[in-house]
């Protein structure tokens, strides 16, 4: 009895230290990004104008988040604002509802929009047989960094526990699942591309090719990163001019400087 009893009380204590580490990774974020910061950042997600509208909460992003421990946690406190404030800003480019005279500006429309609104394609490469294309399936943009092409629907899928090319609709359905998504494109390099994260916490390290590339490190390096094959090397870009709108606002809203290197004009894309 006595055994059985030592036995009871140590599956107890294990339940109750997993259940208080999980609380301190969620603290951590939310002291990061309070729930007050996240509705001033996205003022009109929830406006009945947006079709996204009631889809991206707090509570989905915030456990989203848990399951990348390293977002937003590695370097200075400095440099955990600026890198929240960057995956923000470039996520809210892709889904921005936002247009010059829009109430509380253009940057105040973030995550109006969960899937690419009349898709040009399918979005299939099938010369890609590693992730060959489910029939009838198309791969779209979908979920807050607006993942696309079954290159990336299949590994994020595998990564995140879902059969992203058979059930791509899941990213446009379950919130918390559209979260992880940007969050794994954020945080996984996929040669000879470096991971957004690495870039925003001083990691990125240039090779040869990047560096005759002029892909210098900053925020613009991260569109690069993201859709530098149609919108970098482009003077005056207005797609990069947005991304940097919203970047600047939530900088200034963190309370932490922007850094050099914003825009990707004089960069070239990656291969």
């Amino acid at each position: 009895m006595a055994q059985h009893s030592f036995l009871l009380l140590c599956f107890f204590l294990s339940i109750s230290y997993l259940l208080s580490s999980c609380q301190t990774e969620a603290t951590a974020i939310e002291r990061l990004v309070p729930r007050d910061l996240y509705n001033k950042i996205f003022i009109h997600k929830d406006n009945t104008a947006c079709p996204a509208n009631g889809f991206y909460t707090y509570e989905s992003f915030v456990q989203a988040t848990r399951r990348f421990p390293r977002f937003a946690s590695v370097g200075s406190p400095a440099t955990q604002r600026l890198e929240v404030a960057a995956f923000l800003a470039q996520i809210s480019h892709e889904t921005t509802g936002g247009w010059a005279t829009a109430p509380d500006g253009p940057y105040a429309w973030g995550l109006c929009f969960k899937e690419e609104v009349s898709p040009q394609s399918n979005y299939c490469d099938s010369s890609n047989t590693q992730w060959p294309c489910f029939p009838s399936k198309t791969y779209q943009g979908r979920g807050p960094i607006q993942l696309s092409w079954n290159y990336n629907y299949g590994p994020a899928g595998r990564a995140l526990g879902f059969d992203g090319l058979k059930n791509p609709e899941t990213v446009s359905n379950n919130s918390v699942i559209a979260f992880q998504t940007a969050l794994w494109f954020w945080m996984t390099p996929q040669s000879p591309k470096p991971s957004c994260h690495d870039v925003m916490i001083g990691k990125y390290r240039p090779t040869a090719a990047d560096l005759a590339a002029n892909r210098t490190s900053g925020f613009g390096l991260t569109t690069n990163i993201i859709n530098g094959g149609l919108e970098c090397g482009i003077p005056g870009d207005g797609r990069v001019n947005d991304r940097i709108g919203f970047f600047q606002r939530y900088t200034g809203l963190f309370k932490v400087a922007t850094g050099p290197n914003l825009d990707c004009e004089n960069q070239r894309p990656f291969a």
